[in-house]
């Protein structure tokens, strides 16, 4: 899956260019003694006067936002109405600093728009806005209206309504019911002030500055303190997104457990990277949690410790080469096979025709070896120029690390880029026809996407086929906060192909010999419970091992707010009835703001 940071600066780049086609266009004046800000929200998403002229909209200024490419500042009007559907702020869309300040009492000219951050196309909510504004300061220094409290009590449990099948599945033209749904509730207060207090984080800061908090504490809590993401029709109603409009270096670097202790005030915004958000004019205090990074135990003599870790994008300029060592030495404590995903050519994201990742895997083993680590050796098959998707030029693919001390690699020839590896039986036994070998590289399934690396490994004496993979990302689906409901995940369908193709990979093994020891690992971009996943799993071909955990330590990647499964090691039946299988997911990486890749690694022992 591409980096969120390399996702991130994509979507802000789509963001201001859709900026003017994702506003509604003015086609009339308001007529009305006094448009109050209530009347411009209205009882649904969509403004009644969007697209309309407005004039002398009174309200207060609440907060001022002077960067990116979304400047303007939140009113809001102090005499609010008594219907909760209709919130009593909106923000002011200016293009350039606003010259107003906090508590200044303002009146506003202009156009009534609905813009959709990611465009229209994304399928999100839209933010109701008053833009081409005309501003008169009336006085300066009063007082900003109350904050609203946020917390347990105030947020629904029930998530969001069903989406009206008459408008394709939109919730835009349904009337709010903020008693009911978290996500009426938080549009009811679009634009307004609001706060939380003493809120836990279950996402750690990244380097957009931003960080998520829960207001529900005891919501699918996890043992470190994040917050499960189990089901698609379970969602985590208590979890906010902050950001800041004070200084950068003032926003706090947090971990999953800490707490923003005392109040976290400011206007509730809408964006394409979160949904609701806490714009914060006042930040809480940041008490630590003393969360620390796992270690999983050694494997004994007679263990094989197999394990998987997607190292986010590493080519030879990377600096996390050391990081990534002592990951693997001291927190996975040398496992005897490690399959890497997101292992770039030897330049990276440089677009030449490299596609040789030698120097990136070299490098690595040596710091590995300078940690303490095992003298690994190695196996891969190179791309196709740019045919496996990823960040462009970089030519990802899956790597085979192993440790020659305790296992043997069994080579034959012929495998690479688009040759399939097959199955034969000699003496009894299942044989890969090429090792290391790719599922069907022909197959559509793998367009633009990274090709199962499948491997013959022997320990004390009996072989275990090893599938590495690195499914196709969630990019191009509908958010859970989307204007549709449910969402559409749209990039299921390339992972439910490949699945499949992996899935009779596994039962053509299975077929040959019944007892084989089979895992699927990797990058599966997708949850547990997912229809990928029992694709996978089809016939009883494989079991998702990470299933035997308790349900609060399943989790592999940390995403607004939720801990949730993207990485999974899957088993063959005659490793599974062992029941002599442990299964760890090492919490190395995604609750922590300094994370050297956002998926933790995944550890499965077991005696062949």
């Amino acid at each position: 899956m591409p980096s969120r940071r390399t996702a991130r600066i994509a979507a802000l780049t789509v963001a201001v260019a859709c900026s003017a086609a994702s506003a509604v266009v003015v086609t009339s004046t308001a007529h009305a003694d006094t448009v109050r800000i209530h009347d411009i929200q209205g009882t649904t998403r969509m403004s009644p006067l969007a697209g309309q002229q407005v004039t002398n909209v009174a309200g207060i200024v609440t907060g001022v936002r002077t960067y990116g490419s979304s400047r303007g500042f939140w009113i809001q009007d102090p005499q609010a109405d008594d219907n909760p559907a209709t919130s009593e702020g909106v923000f002011v869309f200016t293009g350039s600093t606003p010259k107003v300040a906090v508590g200044d009492s303002v009146t506003v000219s202009g156009t009534v728009t609905e813009f959709v951050p990611g465009g229209t196309s994304s399928g999100n909510q839209s933010v109701t806005e008053i833009s081409r504004p005309t501003v008169t300061v009336v006085s300066s220094g009063n007082a900003v209206p109350a904050a609203t409290v946020v917390d347990a009590r105030s947020v629904p449990s029930a998530y969001t309504p069903a989406g009206d099948t008459a408008a394709s599945g939109s919730v835009n033209g349904l009337p709010l019911e903020p008693k009911k749904y978290a996500l009426d509730y938080y549009e009811s207060l679009e634009g307004m002030n609001v706060q939380v207090a003493d809120a836990r984080v279950v996402t750690a800061t990244d380097p957009f500055t931003e960080l998520w908090v829960t207001v529900k504490p005891r919501e699918n809590a996890t043992r470190r303190g994040g917050t499960l993401y189990g089901s698609y029709t379970s969602q985590n109603t208590g979890r906010l997104q902050i950001q800041s409009l004070g200084a950068v270096a003032d926003f706090p670097k947090a971990n999953v457990g800490d707490t923003l202790a005392g109040t976290t005030a400011g206007p509730l915004d809408y964006n394409q990277f979160g949904g609701y958000t806490l714009v914060a004019s006042r930040l809480g205090t940041l008490k630590q949690g003393g969360l620390e990074r796992e270690t999983t135990r050694k494997q004994s003599r007679g263990e094989l410790a197999v394990a998987t870790y997607n190292v986010e994008n590493l080519d030879p300029s990377d600096d996390t080469f050391a990081e990534h060592a002592n990951a693997i030495v001291n927190n996975l404590q040398s496992p005897d096979i490690v399959a890497l995903e997101e292992i770039q050519d030897n330049n990276g994201a440089t677009n030449d025709g490299t596609v040789a990742a030698d120097q990136t895997v070299k490098k690595l083993i040596d710091a590995i070896a300078a940690a303490g680590g095992p003298a690994y050796e190695w196996r891969s098959i190179d791309p196709v120029n740019l045919a496996d998707g990823g960040e462009p030029g970089g030519n990802i693919r899956q790597v085979f690390l192993f440790n020659p001390e305790r296992v043997s690699f069994t080579d034959r020839a012929g495998g690479d880029a688009t040759t399939a590896v097959g199955v034969t039986k000699e003496r009894g036994k299942a044989r890969l026809t090429v090792s290391p070998g790719r599922i069907d590289p022909a197959n559509d399934a793998w367009k633009n996407s990274r090709k199962p690396l499948v491997g013959e490994f022997t320990f004390r004496g009996r072989t275990v086929f090893l599938i590495a993979n690195h499914f196709a990302s969630k990019g191009g689906d509908q958010s859970l906060h989307a204007q549709y409901q449910p969402p559409t995940r749209s990039s299921e369908t390339q992972r439910h192909l490949q699945a499949t193709a992996v899935n009779a990979f596994v039962k053509e093994v299975l077929a040959t010999e019944k007892n084989a020891d089979i895992i699927a690992l990797g990058d599966i971009n997708d949850f547990e419970f997912s229809d990928t996943a029992k694709l996978l799993e089809g016939d009883g071909a494989l079991w998702s091992a990470i299933k035997s955990l308790p349900k609060s330590e399943r989790y592999t990647y940390d995403y607004q707010g939720n801990s949730q499964v993207l990485d999974q090691i899957l088993i063959s039946p005659s490793i599974r009835r062992g029941c002599e299988f442990a299964y760890d997911s090492v919490h190395i990486n995604s609750e922590f703001n300094d994370q050297i890749s956002d998926h933790d690694p995944q550890v499965l022992r077991f005696r062949p």
